[in-house]
């Protein structure tokens, strides 16, 4: 006999950070709201990231959703108790090249973006050699990765959101989501499994080019025992994020750093970090993808963040505490949303920026599905 886990206005399936947004987004507007989470807790890339909203560095679509998460961030820390930052990210300038993709960006961007002298970028995060300047990105915040989605989902439990975790799902239809204790009967269902869209909907993920992304992070105990605000972001950053590819020298800065350093270029390299509220240091990252991940880790990934970490923060060596893999759902566009069956949605922010515009997302996924 099928058990019944009774009814909600939407179901939603995943309580990862892209999840969680829409059945905030869901509460605000007074539905009831179910959530099914195969594990115990969410596990995934929402709490493997460096907890940084990364506004500034987004452009287009990505940009208005940022800008409307980085709000929904804002008012939830402040409801639910969780630990955020308001400090910004400064990007590092280590040579001429990279500060004038930032004197380009800063005419572009005006006011969200803050031109700094090696003096000024040196006041307020910890510099090894070779810095000439940076910028300031005032509008980028921070939470804390390990604790944010468990925040949010408590309070969205403290105000009638149900959960079931643990629960697998197995099959998604319009009026009901069956899973592995049960069906939740719903009148609307969102998809949110990040990178596990074909374990649901194979031909959708294949028509969409979904693969997925690994990433090597690391947490290192801070060597400055410093108090660090911002994000910290580099010249290998500008060549990931959208916004910096208007700046008209940036391929000059890419055939530079392809040409000087083409193993960090080919690991996907995005030199960076962020504190952590205990003061330890979430450092990384590179990028491999593939249909299929293989489960074997090479060293010289790690070894290559470690080294060059060290070397941005001035000091011979790092001491490691933890170590781990990210994974997240890549497609040439940056957002997946689609409709598998009426009063359904599949959502997956297909770009590595989950945290930084999930919140800013989902309303207008709500206001379309309903």
């Amino acid at each position: 006999m099928t058990s019944h886990f009774g009814r909600a206005d939407l179901v939603v399936v995943g309580a990862g950070i892209v999840g969680l947004a829409h059945a905030y987004a869901a509460v605000e507007r007074g539905l009831t709201v179910a959530v099914v989470e195969r594990d115990d807790r969410a596990t995934g890339a929402s709490v493997r990231n460096f907890g940084h909203g990364c506004v500034t560095a987004q452009d287009g679509q990505a940009l208005d959703y940022a800008l409307a998460a980085r709000a929904s961030w804002l008012r939830l820390a402040k409801e639910s108790g969780m630990w955020a930052r308001e400090e910004g990210a400064v990007v590092l300038a280590r040579g001429d090249d990279e500060y004038a993709v930032l004197e380009e960006f800063h005419a572009i961007r005006d006011d969200q973006v803050v031109l700094l002298d090696a003096a000024a970028v040196a006041e307020r995060v910890p510099v090894g050699p070779g810095v000439v300047g940076g910028a300031l990105l005032p509008l980028d915040i921070r939470v804390d990765p390990r604790e944010a989605v468990h925040a949010i989902a408590a309070w969205l439990a403290e105000r009638g959101v149900v959960f079931h975790w643990g629960a697998t799902v197995h099959t998604i239809e319009p009026s009901a989501v069956g899973t592995s204790r049960g069906t939740v009967l719903a009148d609307k269902v969102v998809v949110a499994v990040g990178h596990d869209v074909d374990r649901h909907f194979p031909e959708l993920a294949a028509e969409a080019e979904v693969r997925r992304c690994a990433l090597r992070m690391l947490r290192v105990a801070d060597p400055r025992g410093r108090a660090i605000d911002p994000a910290v972001l580099t010249g290998f950053s500008m060549l990931r994020y959208a916004a910096f590819a208007a700046c008209p020298t940036l391929p000059a800065l890419r055939d530079r750093l392809s040409g000087d350093r083409p193993e960090l270029v080919g690991m996907g390299m995005n030199l960076m970090y962020t504190q952590a509220p205990d003061g330890d240091l979430i450092i990384g990252d590179t990028h491999h993808y593939a249909r299929t991940l293989d489960p074997f880790d090479p060293e010289d990934l790690d070894d290559a963040v470690l080294t060059e970490t060290a070397d941005l923060l001035g000091v011979p060596h790092l001491t490691v505490r933890q170590r781990w893999r990210g994974v997240y759902a890549s497609a040439p566009a940056p957002f997946l949303i689609a409709t598998p069956a009426e009063g359904v949605r599949v959502v997956s922010v297909t770009s590595g920026i989950g945290m930084t515009t999930a919140l800013g997302l989902a309303p207008g996924v709500l206001d379309d599905l309903l």
